[in-house]
């Protein structure tokens, strides 16, 4: 083990959340682990490899070093006091982090020169290091290889367009969702990152646009999609921790509206529920692929375990809950999904049996496929890409067709591997 993979000290809190912030009781989460591992999928037939659904991390791995971003102000001052240390400059540090972006220790004057290095490492200790950043668009779209503190690798993606910046993140290394059109769901779960870690994604492009080293100028980031490596809701905790922290006020936490962050989930019904009670008006998006359980059983395999039915049902629950439109994310494939009698079943299932779900509570995000290593399937011909959207919006359902960044860099929907090849 190399001194970058030994486990610190001081580690991040279990599960990598602030605790403090989330006040699921033990029992609740326990209940629901057990509900999503209640019903067992069927062994798949025929030759074809399958990968198995994965719920939980992989155990021995250390955890990250404990960080302002994991904590609550009361417990980043609480940090510092077990460390011996001032907790009243917590507040100094958090503004440095989330209000001022600065990650140089030099820039904190206002940090005693005596004890400055002791308060960034004990609050602001690295999280992980940049190998490479790729470019695209021109300089406007760049995606970042990062190895986390045991040797993990994950990647970020930001996005720059006229008059916005979107952060895409990741919220775990590797996923163990296995759909087997996606290059990350194809690489198996190493485990989850931390609630600091996820908000680092963020925090390293905001430092890259406030330093004006994305074309176009000093800016900020506006949105951040959940839609890297990982299924956000198999890291509940983490996730939902990283989503206050980027909307806590600063200098607790970013400052950013919760309308401005969508959290993807490929369909942990039970997950879906418990966040619709968060009181966090994120964006829900849905990654469904198909509107029948024939098929999304062999593209998202989750759906063995929750089905079309149960999901889009959720995905109501919540919008009726925060008034917030879902996103149903559709990734169109040749030939496999792409029919225009699958966007009519598809409207029927948005609708509902009898047509109960009748304000406009979703909007349709067709994606074209994005090739990935030994792949079978295809993209579909934009002919019927639009045939697609017409159909959906002669029911009066809202679709577009996403406009899909980073192909060449291996940075758009469903090509994150995190490889350093």
């Amino acid at each position: 083990m190399t001194d970058q993979q030994q486990t610190p000290d001081t580690a991040a809190p279990d599960e990598n959340a602030d605790l403090a912030a989330l006040p699921t009781s033990a029992e609740r989460e326990a209940a629901i682990d057990a509900e999503i591992a209640a019903k067992l999928p069927p062994q798949p037939t025929g030759g074809e490899k399958q990968l198995p659904l994965v719920f939980e991390a992989p155990k021995g791995r250390g955890k990250p070093p404990a960080h302002l971003a994991d904590l609550d102000p009361a417990g980043r001052k609480k940090l510092l006091e077990d460390n011996g240390l001032p907790g009243f400059r917590a507040k100094q540090l958090s503004t440095h982090y989330f209000a001022r972006l600065v990650d140089d220790p030099a820039q904190m004057t206002d940090l005693p020169a005596g004890q400055r290095d002791q308060l960034v490492s004990t609050l602001l200790p690295s999280l992980m290091t940049e190998l490479r950043t790729q470019t695209a668009d021109k300089g406007t779209t760049r995606k970042t290889l990062w190895r986390l503190f045991d040797g993990a690798l994950v990647e970020s993606v930001l996005m720059r367009y006229p008059g916005r910046t979107t952060m895409c993140v990741s919220s775990q290394a590797g996923c163990g969702m296995a759909c087997p059109f996606c290059a990350t769901g194809q690489g198996g779960l190493q485990r989850n990152m931390s609630t600091a870690e996820i908000v680092e994604q963020v925090m390293a492009g905001a430092r890259s646009l406030e330093r004006g080293e994305v074309p176009g100028g000093p800016g900020r980031v506006n949105n951040v999609v959940f839609m890297g490596m990982g299924e956000p809701l198999a890291n509940y905790k983490a996730v939902v921790g990283a989503v206050r922290r980027l909307t806590d006020p600063a200098p607790d936490g970013l400052g950013m509206s919760a309308r401005g962050v969508t959290v993807s989930t490929v369909g942990l019904v039970p997950r879906i529920r418990q966040l619709k009670d968060e009181n966090v008006p994120v964006t829900l998006a849905l990654s469904l692929h198909a509107p029948d359980d024939e098929l999304r059983n062999e593209l998202v395999p989750i759906n063995t375990r929750f089905s079309v039915a149960e999901t889009v049902q959720a995905a109501w629950e919540y919008a009726q809950a925060t008034k917030r439109r879902v996103s149903i994310e559709y990734a169109m494939m040749a030939g496999i999904n792409d029919q225009a009698w699958r966007a009519d079943l598809l409207a029927d299932v948005l609708y509902g049996e009898t047509g109960e779900r009748d304000w406009g509570w979703v909007h349709v995000n067709l994606i074209p496929l994005n090739p990935t290593p030994g792949s079978r399937w295809t993209a579909s011909d934009p002919k019927d890409e639009a045939e697609f959207v017409r159909r959906l919006e002669a029911r009066g359902i809202p679709a577009t067709v996403r406009d899909t960044r980073g192909q060449e860099i291996d940075g758009a929907c469903g090509q994150l591997a995190a490889s350093e090849a």
